[in-house]
């Protein structure tokens, strides 16, 4: 396990925006139009979530890049679940002390932008701040195997040993 975080701590997407503003993190374009679409949904429950880092070579990929549906397929084979979207936000605001350079790409179900783009969502310091990001989430989406990946683990589930890079 890398992380345990809280979510369900917000009434609304509003107040969401508002906590992330009020303590300087950027939101990009396209995880703003996650944000607001109504698909991104808040759970109603104060819930604790264990969050797993994985590199998409630890997964088992050989090559450079993987397609995304493929490395969400064997994450979820070891035991790895997906994350709910509340996870990126709720993440950017409980790890402030995140890594110069650090991306992280939360392992959850694409939201479409408003031109019907999947997109997910990336918590990250590029350098100039912290900031939530979107990405390409379309299954054929090909990611680097170098990508660190956060996902969730469904209570009671034990993850399988990771293959060898």
């Amino acid at each position: 396990m890398w992380k345990t975080i809280a979510i369900g701590t917000f009434v609304d997407r509003f107040t969401l925006m508002g906590a992330l503003d009020a303590v300087g993190c950027s939101v990009g374009n396209l995880a703003g139009e996650v944000l607001d679409n109504p698909a991104f949904s808040l759970s109603a429950v104060k819930t604790n979530v264990d969050l797993f880092a994985v590199f998409g070579a630890e997964l088992g990929f050989l090559t450079d890049t993987a397609p995304l549906g493929d490395i969400y397929a064997r994450a979820q084979q070891l035991g790895f679940a997906l994350a709910a979207a509340e996870v990126a936000p709720q993440l950017r605001l409980q790890y402030f002390d995140q890594p110069v350079g650090e991306f992280l790409i939360i392992g959850m179900e694409p939201i479409n932008t408003r031109n019907g783009e999947p997109v997910i969502l990336t918590v990250a310091n590029g350098g100039a701040g912290l900031i939530l990001i979107g990405q390409d989430g379309a299954a054929d989406a090909q990611i680097s195997v170098r990508s660190r990946f956060l996902f969730a683990r469904p209570t009671g589930v034990e993850t399988t040993a990771f293959l060898p890079p």
